[in-house]
């Protein structure tokens, strides 16, 4: 049971840091393609910034992420060294940094599900 719900916390996780990062740069979460399919180059990048959210902001295993996003491990590590890469640029670092806020400060689902407990 556990397991069950783990990994679907960490899909909405991971559905929440895709709808940011899509709406960040200006394209639709619902244009990403199926696993095993690349997309246009702005949906790859917007799941990619999503990708490294969730392992950053949220502290989600490489293993765990790759799941959420149903890709693999690999795929996961080399968006997140692309990222890493890309803080370089000062602006970008910035966007990226407020990105980063924005999801550590949302209530987690895991928040409620704990006040529901103790209530």
């Amino acid at each position: 049971m556990f397991a069950r719900t783990r990994r679907a916390l960490d899909e909405a996780s991971a559905r929440f840091a895709l709808e940011l990062a899509s709406y960040a740069l200006g394209v639709t979460p619902e244009a990403a393609p199926a696993p095993g399919q690349r997309g246009p180059a702005q949906v790859a990048f917007a799941r990619q910034v999503a990708m490294y959210l969730c392992h950053v902001a949220l502290g989600m295993s490489l293993a765990r992420t790759a799941e959420a996003f149903s890709r693999d491990r690999s795929t996961v590590a080399h968006a997140c060294h692309v990222l890493e890469d890309r803080r370089e640029d000062e602006a970008f670092d910035a966007w990226l940094s407020a990105l980063e806020e924005t999801l550590r400060i949302a209530p987690s689902p895991q928040a409620l599900v704990q006040q529901r407990g103790a209530a």
